[in-house]
């Protein structure tokens, strides 16, 4: 369950999170279209409020309205101020933000172009994804009998809210074969990515992750990650990774806004490496929640602070 907070910022207002509600006929309700993002702010160890990535998050979310032929009646400056404010607001020193941008009701049908796109900002306070006990021990994944949709078929690098139907396909079926989470593939047999995550593999201390010219999203915690591998002088590449690459992986994680840096200790009842949490994983593990919550400030361009 998602406590309650006080307020949800919709088209431009502050609203009762018990009046934050949308007409039935919501388009992008019926018909997917629309964008959304995952944000996160963080209490440091100094006592202050950081939203970490807060203008590249934003950048994705209005690249996706692009991708959909969407026009946003708020600038992304606007956007941005009211993610801060909403946490002010609701005096929340830690959360989750979600911006999302979608089609209001009025035409049904596919095509309704005349229909007021909408904006509205949600947050909520969110622990680990997967369990503590996940970011700590890794967790048990299973490859999806879903694939990831094809680049042809869909928009991979857009964050659009019908194309996680394929995630929630996945997850269902992994989490009710009791494993964790599900890995993907796309539909020539190489390994995209989690339900929600990107994905990360180290083979004989080479990191290695699928390209973006593969089926996946491009993540900013990816991106932040791979930044981080090569301060820390790791040889990195972005490159096709095939099932039986990733079965026989020293080590394998998972990265996300929501997941941060999930490491992977068993896939498809194989065990990861030596089935725990490799020291490569723990050291990017680290390094990421030194910058995000502690007190590594080597990255002050992620921080909007609060």
């Amino acid at each position: 369950m998602v406590d309650k907070v006080k307020s949800v910022w919709m088209d431009g207002k502050f609203v009762a999170w018990e009046d934050a509600n949308v007409h039935v006929l919501t388009h992008t309700m019926h018909y997917g279209l629309g964008s959304f993002e995952g944000i996160r702010a963080y209490k440091r160890t100094d006592g202050s409020t950081t939203i970490f990535r807060l203008r590249e998050h934003i950048e994705r979310l209005f690249d996706t309205c692009k991708l959909c032929l969407l026009e946003p009646t708020f600038s992304r400056e606007q956007v941005e101020q009211a993610c801060a404010e909403l946490l002010r607001v609701n005096g929340m020193e830690e959360a989750y933000l979600r911006p999302i941008i979608y089609v209001g009701d009025g035409a049904m049908g596919i095509y309704a172009p005349n229909n007021p796109v909408r904006t509205s900002i949600i947050a909520w306070r969110w622990g680990a994804y997967l369990g503590s006990e996940a970011l700590e021990k890794g967790i048990r994944a299973k490859l999806s009998s879903w694939s990831r949709h094809h680049i042809h078929v869909s928009l991979p690098k857009g964050k659009i809210m019908g194309q996680y139907t394929n995630s929630m396909l996945a997850k269902r079926e992994a989490k009710l074969g009791g494993y964790d989470e599900a890995l993907l593939m796309d539909v020539n047999g190489y390994v995209s990515e989690g339900s929600g995550e990107n994905l990360f593999m180290v083979k004989n201390g080479r990191l290695i992750t699928p390209p973006l010219s593969a089926s996946i999203l491009q993540g900013i915690t990816r991106d932040t990650i791979l930044t981080l591998a090569r301060e820390e002088g790791l040889t990195v590449t972005e490159e096709m990774i095939t099932r039986d690459q990733l079965y026989l992986a020293d080590e394998v994680f998972l990265t996300g806004t929501a997941a941060e840096v999930t490491p992977i200790r068993e896939i498809d009842n194989r065990s990861v490496g030596e089935g725990t949490v490799g020291r490569i994983t723990r050291r990017l593990q680290e390094r990421y929640f030194g910058i995000v919550k502690g007190s590594d400030l080597s990255h002050p361009e992620w921080l909007t602070r609060i």
